[in-house]
């Protein structure tokens, strides 16, 4: 048929004018000290402590910030990048040359793009997620997602299959709460977690895009996006 690292970000300081009131103290206006050296003494204290206060929240405010990009947020951003480009390259590739393969026992440029969208319903199916019974794809049952990805279709039709299998794809993932991703589920007789099986979705299309992209070039067709 990939793990995502966070990225620290360098937090961004609060304006002087910030009323926070965390950091109030250290742009109070202090009055001149330097006749009382007890109060000299208070004032760096003061600060001091207001500084360690601050280096101290800055682990958990890092923290934080990468919460905000969660595992499949990132891959349904990578997902709809591959889309994009699975598309794009489909609608450039002349549809004489759909029927066109590397070789003997090879798949052909519509049994690719078919393959693809073949795999978009057959994993998440394979998660446990309930799928339109009149695509014909069962999750438990490979057969039917080469059945489907063998069909003699037209560009157009290929390309709308290709479509609609990735919002079936962009959908289940986004149904998946975070809870979910731990938890362990059988695909094609394997026992794997929900995450591990979402990864080889989004792998498995960047697997396609590379072969895809292969057979325009061999065709002369540039991809379009350069």
């Amino acid at each position: 048929m990939t793990l995502l690292s966070g990225v620290h970000q360098r937090p961004q300081l609060l304006p002087v004018h910030s009323a926070h009131p965390d950091f109030s103290i250290l742009f109070a206006p202090v009055r001149d000290s330097r006749s009382n050296p007890e109060v000299s003494m208070r004032k760096t204290i003061r600060i001091l402590l207001a500084l360690a206060a601050f280096a101290a929240a800055l682990p958990a405010s890092t923290a934080l910030a990468q919460q905000t990009s969660t595992l499949t947020a990132d891959l349904l951003a990578d997902i709809g990048q591959v889309e994009r480009k699975l598309v794009g390259l489909a609608l450039a590739i002349p549809e004489e040359k759909f029927g066109w393969r590397p070789g003997e026992g090879v798949r052909s440029v519509s049994e690719v793009v078919m393959h693809v969208a073949a795999d978009n319903y057959l994993i998440p199916a394979a998660l446990g997620f309930a799928i339109d019974p009149s695509i014909g794809i069962k999750g438990d049952d490979y057969s039917t997602a080469q059945t489907f990805e063998r069909r003699t279709v037209t560009k157009a039709q290929a390309i709308a299959e290709l479509e609609k299998s990735f919002e079936y794809l962009r959908r289940t993932l986004g149904e998946t709460t975070q809870a979910r991703l731990g938890q362990s589920v059988q695909m094609f007789g394997q026992p794997l977690t929900m995450q591990k099986g979402w990864i080889l979705a989004t792998t498995h299309l960047h697997e396609h895009l590379g072969q895809l992209i292969a057979y325009a070039r061999s065709n002369n067709v540039k991809p379009p996006w350069g």
